[in-house]
């Protein structure tokens, strides 16, 4: 039975626009939206309604037609409580953190008639997350999970509405599933579906290991929870300063690029706990990622990372990082300037369209993210002393916003410390289930 003829995403952001008309373009299936109802979704929703349900993609580069077009969607619906219908499959595009939150809005008979949910931006753990939410309401689906999101894709005129446009896409993305690869024909209709897009799919043993092809695990936390960075996100410091660059400009220094590396091995300990294969973090970055220039960074160096003393290793990512300074495949202009490439701004913090001071996307995300991988590696008992750095970092710095520079001032729960303690007594459960099923 095919799992494709009536696919139901959540979320109203751009992505969300995005995989509806990619639904509708190549697996011609009935496509409805749900999200909740904010001030945000409200002009999401009036679009929809002005355009008789009639969205659009646009694309910035001719390379990426293939993900362009315009579709009507079948069903949209105001609120998720409000869901109705009979739904094959699930996507969930909306931020990793929101996964248990919107799915408890659902009617749980309808859940427990969906026989799949994508996740297509989840963090390590997700995937058990909703398979332990999905058995404990006793519905019985496929979950498969993304590394990440296909690739940047924002509104048409910068703010919600029925148009959107893609402005670049991965060269590769990583899918797993709680079904075996070789079982699961989902897995196979996606991975057409992307090779239609020019993406590689390429399929992993199990979810987790497709949750730890994210770079955004490894390489956010150390740029963002640090006192140079937080310092301007919290508009402490000169408010002109750039994610990507070297410090003054930025806040990378060699001990940041340490504490990145440590990271990433503190991360492989865990992932060897649960039997999960690592990454080599530079050929990650410079394979599955951005490129560098062959005479910044040599095959040999890429292919033998791993096999290197720290001090090696940390060089070489900070060679990647001043490689990337300036985009070294554009094209220099009569003055010989190259793309400013890490010129990103670190965003500060702002007003929500709710009145509530909040925190941007990065790194309130990435606070969930390494909270979740801080507990798994509590759980399997893998020592994480730099990951507990950052998030101390992180934390000690939104109680001072909250408790001194914006007391009395409507704050949104990103100013809160949390624990996320619901989430990850599902993970552990699932976790156990594994360990136990292996003997272990």
């Amino acid at each position: 039975m095919d799992d494709f003829q009536k696919v139901l995403v959540l979320g109203t952001g751009p992505a969300s626009i995005q995989l509806a008309v990619l639904l509708k373009k190549y697996a011609n299936c009935r496509v409805g939206i749900a999200g909740r109802e904010s001030a945000r979704s409200e002009h999401f929703f009036a679009a929809l309604k002005e355009s008789s349900r009639r969205i659009r993609v646009d694309i910035q580069n001719e390379k990426h037609r293939q993900l362009q077009g315009e579709c009507v969607v079948d069903d949209v619906f105001h609120g998720y409580e409000s869901i109705t219908g009979k739904w094959d499959t699930v996507i969930l595009s909306v931020t990793a953190d929101a996964y248990i939150g919107v799915l408890k809005q659902i009617e749980e008979k309808l859940l427990q008639q969906v026989r799949c949910v994508v996740l297509i931006s989840p963090t390590f753990g997700s995937n058990s997350l909703i398979r332990r939410f999905m058995t404990d309401i006793h519905a019985d689906a496929e979950i498969i999970s993304f590394s990440t999101y296909l690739g940047d894709t924002r509104w048409r005129h910068d703010k919600p509405s029925d148009q959107v446009i893609t402005t670049g896409i991965k060269k590769k993305v990583f899918i797993g599933s709680t079904k075996a690869p070789s079982e699961s024909d989902n897995v196979a209709k996606l991975r057409a579906l992307y090779e239609q897009l020019g993406i590689t799919l390429e399929i992993m043993r199990s979810p987790f290991e497709a949750e730890t092809r994210n770079i955004s695990l490894y390489v956010h936390p150390p740029l963002f929870m640090n006192d140079f960075s937080l310092n301007v996100l919290f508009g402490e410091a000169a408010p002109k300063k750039f994610v990507y660059k070297m410090f003054p400009e930025g806040p990378i220094t060699p001990a940041l690029i340490r504490n990145m590396v440590a990271c990433w091995k503190e991360m492989t300990a865990i992932l060897r706990k649960l039997h999960i294969d690592g990454l080599n973090l530079l050929k990650f970055m410079t394979d599955d990622n951005y490129p560098v220039r062959p005479e910044s960074l040599s095959r040999h160096e890429i292919e033998n990372f791993q096999h290197f003393e720290t001090i090696h290793q940390e060089y070489l990512v900070y060679i990647r990082y001043t490689s990337l300074l300036i985009d070294p495949f554009s094209e220099p202009d009569p003055n010989g300037k190259y793309f400013d490439f890490s010129a990103v701004p670190i965003r500060q913090i702002f007003v929500n369209q709710q009145g509530y001071w909040d925190i941007p996307r990065m790194p309130k995300e990435d606070y969930y993210r390494i909270k979740i991988i801080q507990g798994i590696a509590k759980y399997v008992d893998s020592s994480c002393p730099t990951i507990d750095t950052f998030i101390a970092t992180y934390e000690r710095k939104i109680e001072e916003a909250a408790q001194h520079r914006l007391q009395g001032e409507l704050l949104s729960d990103a100013f809160i410390v949390q624990s996320f303690e619901e989430d990850l007594k599902r993970i552990r459960s699932e976790i156990e289930t594994g360990l136990v099923s292996k003997n272990i």
